[in-house]
């Protein structure tokens, strides 16, 4: 089986994944994930990251489309799913069983809940669909990294700046060991970058609140508004400045009205702030040299830019 399992990973990096990691299924207490495929021994969980060249554009305020494009869209429709199905392939060649797990982009079981990376009004609600797993703490689970301050993984090599899939398979492969937490301080770099002030003070994340300030809400931090942006709008300054607390109701009143830079494909919005939490969150991180990769020059090369109110 160590054959298997090394053969696994290598076909998962030669397509794309940067990082894998294995977990037994002793550490997963989801009842649906035996539910899903009974007998299965373990899962498997692949990190691609999103280049810091994608990130770029963003930070220095020059080009917001290839966050969008290549750190998003590229990487759920075309990257990873090709991983899966090779790796699956593998699994099913050497006479086991393998489940592709990729992220269920619009559906949400609850009534309210929302996805800022997909077109709010594609997104299907309260529907009776099977559990999605949890990416990143089944990555946790599998070695690669810890739970940040902001919800999402951290990894010694990418910090934030990735993207997860995973397969479920009744091959008993050898676990990782479980990576000690030792990334994350809880500065609050991550909430105090969000330009819409979405996550709370115990990491807690308003899906709505943030997916307003992903698509660009925040002036400040939008150089596509116009001065008549939310012009009837009775929020407008608050809305602008970020102050403004939305429903999510009020989200969507707002995201009609951001209607200033196009659309991606297959549904998935243009972002407007490129993750600001995670940018803070990996730039913190490079500054306290705590990332095992180094650069020639750091994500952030000058005081973060801010536009003024119109």
């Amino acid at each position: 089986m160590k054959e298997l399992r090394q053969a696994i990973a290598g076909c998962l990096r030669a397509n794309g994944a940067d990082l894998v990691g294995f977990g037994g299924m002793e550490r997963f207490e989801e009842p649906f994930l035996r539910e899903m495929m009974p007998g299965a021994k373990t899962v498997i969980c692949a990190a691609f990251r999103v280049l810091r060249g994608a990130h770029r554009g963003i930070e220095d305020g020059t080009t917001y489309y290839q966050y969008a494009t290549m750190g998003v869209e590229a990487m759920e429709e075309n990257v990873m799913p090709l991983a899966l199905l090779r790796a699956c392939a593998l699994l099913e060649d050497a006479g086991y069983s393998a489940l592709p797990q990729r992220r269920h982009q619009t559906v949400m079981r609850g009534e309210e809940g929302t996805n800022p990376e997909v077109d709010f009004e594609s997104i299907m609600h309260g529907r009776k669909t099977e559990p999605e797993l949890d990416f990143d703490r089944v990555a946790v689970r599998c070695g690669l990294g810890e739970i940040g301050l902001h919800g999402g993984l951290l990894t010694a090599e990418y910090g934030p700046l990735v993207r997860l899939c995973a397969i479920v398979t009744d091959a008993a492969l050898e676990s990782d060991p479980i990576a000690p937490a030792h990334l994350c301080d809880c500065c609050g770099a991550c909430l105090r970058a969000c330009p819409g002030g979405a996550i709370d003070e115990n990491g807690q994340r308003d899906a709505w609140q943030c997916t307003v300030y992903y698509h660009g809400a925040n002036m400040h931090k939008n150089p596509f508004l116009p001065p008549e942006a939310f012009g009837a709008d009775p929020q407008r300054e608050e809305i602008l400045a970020g102050r403004a607390r939305l429903s999510p109701e009020r989200a969507r009143e707002v995201i009609r009205q951001i209607i200033y830079y196009p659309p991606v494909k297959h549904g998935y919005a243009a972002s407007i702030c490129g993750r600001a939490c995670h940018r803070a969150c990996y730039v913190h991180l490079e500054e306290n040299g705590k990332l095992n990769r180094r650069f020639v020059e750091p994500l952030r090369r000058r005081p973060e830019w801010e536009l003024p109110m119109l």
